[in-house]
């Protein structure tokens, strides 16, 4: 077979034709954002993820000078939201302001979600986090600390029961239940806010709240914080102690955070991350986070996926201990 050798000014051509060809994916990727950017929320508006999701929308407009627009489509535990930015474009202009529920619960509740949350969608960082809150009712005497409610739990199991408003805050409490060997009897409540006014007119024995209603509620006088879930104490709750310091191996946060579709060019990955991280550095959008009684939060991609990698199978393993059957 004989080979043709092309003349040494046709490959220098060829080289250059290349180089011209290939000039505009990079362009194109360097260029990111070129367009609006969608942020889409699995909540209705007002809640904790869509109030995040304005504040961070807001100043990545400013940051990228591209305008963002949050966008709600709740409904069936967020998996309608989470799902259609699992299914968007790879491109970095269909974001999710994703929950622990869609991602870390959800796998262990549902046979069969319509989304992977690990192979589907790609974790940018971590936006907020907060503890879950253990509140009785302030006029029950038999309730009024940790020592007394595990106390009075064993004495009357028959009698003390729990509210929780979803499958997630349901699974915590069971965790609760297997690290302080106690029962409680599930009554299921529409809402968080449900879930902590139940408590307060003595309709149930305690419940765990997300710290939002858990601070509506003490600031009712009827409701009294016994712990909370997270590692630290946290600046809202500073006269609240932790799980841990009272003796209970319990440690919980839920989060809010920032998801791309999965194929999302990691340079835009990297560049949202980067800009994450300095919205959330911003005085004023933690004052404005804290005042959600949420804790400002930012993290790398990669530490971000390895959260959700421990957490998921962590709840497989509580649900299936405590015989909840996925839906």
């Amino acid at each position: 077979m004989t080979l043709t050798r092309f003349p040494t000014r046709c490959l220098g051509a060829v080289a250059v034709m290349a180089a011209v060809l290939g000039t505009p994916a990079v362009h194109a990727e360097d260029a990111y954002p070129s367009k609006p950017i969608t942020i889409i929320v699995g909540y209705s508006t007002g809640g904790a993820n869509d109030l995040l999701a304005r504040v961070v929308g807001e100043k990545m407009s400013m940051l990228l000078k591209q305008p963002v627009i949050v966008e709600n489509k709740p409904g069936a535990g967020s998996i309608i939201g989470a799902n259609f930015v699992a299914k968007a474009r790879p491109d970095g202009y269909t974001l999710l302001m994703g929950a622990s529920g869609p991602i870390s619960f959800n796998p262990s509740l549902y046979k069969k979600l319509p989304y992977d949350p690990q192979k589907d969608l790609t974790p940018v960082s971590l936006v907020g986090t907060f503890p879950l809150v253990l509140l009785t009712q302030k006029a029950n005497p038999d309730t009024a600390s940790l020592p007394a409610l595990v106390a009075y739990a064993k004495a009357h199991p028959g009698k003390s029961n729990y509210s929780a408003s979803s499958a997630s805050f349901q699974l915590i409490t069971e965790l609760f239940k297997r690290r302080t060997q106690t029962q409680f009897e599930y009554i299921p409540y529409k809402g968080s806010y449900e879930s902590m006014m139940a408590v307060s007119t003595g309709d149930v024995t305690m419940t765990l709240v997300d710290s939002g209603p858990a601070m509506q509620g003490m600031s009712g006088g009827r409701v009294r914080a016994l712990a909370v879930t997270s590692p630290q104490r946290t600046s809202f709750l500073a006269d609240t102690p932790t799980m841990k310091e009272l003796g209970i191996d319990m440690n919980v946060e839920l989060w809010s955070g920032l998801f791309v579709p999965a194929g999302t060019p990691a340079p835009v990955v990297a560049r949202l991350e980067q800009t994450i991280k300095t919205i959330m550095a911003d005085e004023d959008v933690r004052k404005r986070v804290e005042g959600m009684s949420i804790t400002p939060a930012s993290s790398t991609s990669k530490a971000f996926a390895d959260r959700i990698a421990q957490e998921i199978p962590f709840w497989k393993k509580i649900a299936e201990d405590a015989g909840i059957q996925p839906n």
